[in-house]
């Protein structure tokens, strides 16, 4: 009976998250006030370095979304998605996002200047974790063309996919939509699991410069 219970509360939250034609929506900002500082309260702030947080829930242009700021610092924020996301159903991840300014001289492939406005990180804990979990984070670079494929030479853990690069689209709107399953495949050779993580972030204590941006509605989709 249990059992029989918790199955159908894993279904119901299931069925919560959905969104139209079942996708699996990881955020909107709908549920923080306008307003809200720091990390919102379903995310997790990162475990390493000295993070500012220098976040805000707004409404921009429409549109409710986390604005983030960053001066010579790096700040990560990461929500579990273990049980959301079936890739063999929803591979597409879609989301939106604005920058504003770009880290100054940024290359998400050199580890002197490993900076972005900003990045959405899908992820596979493995154990132990520091040097075995997989990590693919969709990027807007500062030079690196958008296409390119590298893996961090600062964490070894993270490949790098260039989605958007340079100043061109800054200061409007963009939505962006990857098959993760057909990245991880290419990325790593095998069919994958499901993610267990999704984390947003914005970096740029390398290239000791200042970055902007915001980050918009993100869900997994069907083809």
């Amino acid at each position: 009976m249990l059992r029989r219970l918790a199955l159908s509360a894993a279904a119901l939250l299931l069925l919560a998250a959905a969104g139209p034609g079942g996708e699996r929506v990881v955020e909107d900002w709908s549920r923080y006030p306008v307003g809200t500082t720091g990390i919102p309260g379903d995310w997790k702030g990162q475990n390493w370095g000295s993070p500012a947080y220098d976040f805000r829930i707004v409404e921009d242009q429409g549109r409710r979304a986390l604005h983030m700021r960053s001066r010579d610092e790096g700040s990560t924020i990461a929500k579990e998605i273990r049980g959301l996301v079936d890739l063999r159903e929803t591979p597409i991840l879609e989301w939106t996002w604005k920058a504003a300014v770009l880290p100054r001289g940024g290359n998400s492939c050199r580890k002197a200047t490993d900076d972005q406005a900003a990045q959405i990180y899908v992820a596979w804990p493995r154990f132990p974790e520091a040097v075995r979990s997989r990590i693919i984070g969709y990027v807007w670079d500062s030079t690196q063309p958008a296409g390119t494929v590298c893996r961090s030479e600062k964490t070894g853990t993270v490949t790098y996919v260039v989605v958007r690069s340079g100043p061109a689209d800054l200061g409007r709107w963009v939505t962006e939509a990857r098959n993760v399953r057909e990245d991880f495949k290419r990325i790593y050779g095998e069919e994958p699991d499901n993610p267990a993580a999704v984390s947003i972030g914005i970096d740029t204590n390398d290239t000791r410069s200042e970055a902007e941006a915001l980050v918009g509605r993100i869900a997994f989709r069907r083809p």
